[in-house]
């Protein structure tokens, strides 16, 4: 089984999808993988959100994700779709002892030094930093990491191709989350494999 690590390493951003329609989802899967970015995050906020992963799926390099996973049921139905990690906005024990039964690795979401402190009480050591602008940004994630050396972060939420290299600069993050990447409605694969391009070089 890959490490969470070992997925936020791949590039300095996963994308996060939200896809509408599931004939986007290859196009859109081979554009982000073809400019680089090969961790994809699709987030279960549409009805078509399994079938999107497992299209993407078929994409040769692609490490597709699923995000937005609330319960242990949304995490077996993603593992099912094909989704080789999770992403949850939170983190409650369900969910982390869904993934190790699974044995999927999970990139839980933290807000907090009380989250943090449940998840390192939980065995994790790897989080995701959401809603990263809306809970204090740079400067919170810097208080934070401080008296947790050992943790590593994903900020998502709020960021943009203009702000990320900031967040990439902290030491504890190892990459971050990304919407700007595909915008919503019908994707244009060659803006967003620039797109892609661009945000690999963003921790150079």
């Amino acid at each position: 089984m890959a490490q969470i690590e070992d997925i936020m390493t791949i590039a300095p951003v996963i994308p996060v999808l939200i896809i509408n329609d599931p004939a986007h989802a290859r196009p859109v899967a081979e554009a982000l993988v073809a400019g680089g970015l090969r961790a994809l995050e699709v987030t279960l906020r549409t009805p078509c959100a399994l079938e999107v992963i497992a299209e993407m799926a078929k994409v040769d390099g692609a490490v597709v994700g699923a995000g937005t996973v609330l319960n242990g049921d949304d995490l077996k139905r993603s593992v099912d779709a094909g989704a080789r990690f999770i992403v949850s906005p939170g983190l409650t024990a369900n969910v982390a002892n869904a993934a190790r039964a699974a044995s999927v690795p999970l990139l839980p979401g933290t807000a907090n030094a009380s989250d943090i402190m449940r998840g390192l009480d939980l065995g994790l050591t790897h989080f995701k930093f959401f809603p990263a602008t809306a809970a204090g940004g740079i400067p919170a994630l810097k208080a934070l990491s401080a008296p947790f050396g050992q943790a590593r972060f994903c900020p998502t939420g709020g960021i943009k191709a203009e702000t990320a290299a900031e967040w990439l600069a902290l030491p504890s993050v190892l990459c971050v989350g990304g919407s700007w990447l595909v915008p919503a409605g019908t994707p244009d694969v060659t803006a967003i494999t620039a797109r892609a391009r661009q945000a690999t070089t963003l921790a150079a």
